[in-house]
């Protein structure tokens, strides 16, 4: 088994899809409508990983947007090229909450999505331990 998709709390479909086209560089993989204002959106990165964008629908859900892991960091994308893409994405308006830092694994910054949800973007250090527990 793997895990498929993560479910994404938005607003509203577009601005969420503008969101991630435009501040991440991702890519609109599916935008299928389902009737009654529902739709199925996939999103994802250039080197894998998707969000399934899920539309909020009560007054419970739309009260959890933006609050993904109660303020810790909730998503973490990696990246190769981290100067292209912290560029990039400062370019785009992308709020950081802190400047780039050296860790032991690599190369880190917080950054928050359109909802304030807190993301990593991190560049690997090379030999450092993968995602499926090899080294790089």
């Amino acid at each position: 088994m793997r895990l498929a998709y993560t479910a994404y709390l938005v607003r509203e479909y577009d601005e969420a899809i503008s969101w991630f086209v435009d501040a991440l560089d991702w890519t609109l993989l599916e935008d299928s409508d389902l009737g009654g204002g529902k739709r199925w959106v996939r999103v994802g990165g250039r080197d894998g990983g998707e969000l399934l964008l899920a539309r909020a629908t009560s007054p419970e859900q739309t009260a959890a947007i933006g609050k993904e892991a109660g303020g810790r960091v909730a998503f973490f994308v990696h990246t190769r090229a981290f100067d292209r893409d912290y560029a990039r994405m400062l370019a785009a308006g992308v709020k950081f909450a802190e400047t780039p830092r050296k860790e032991a694994y690599g190369r880190v910054v917080v950054f928050a999505d359109l909802y304030g949800n807190r993301w990593d973007l991190i560049e690997a250090r090379i030999n450092a331990v993968s995602d499926n527990g090899e080294t790089a």
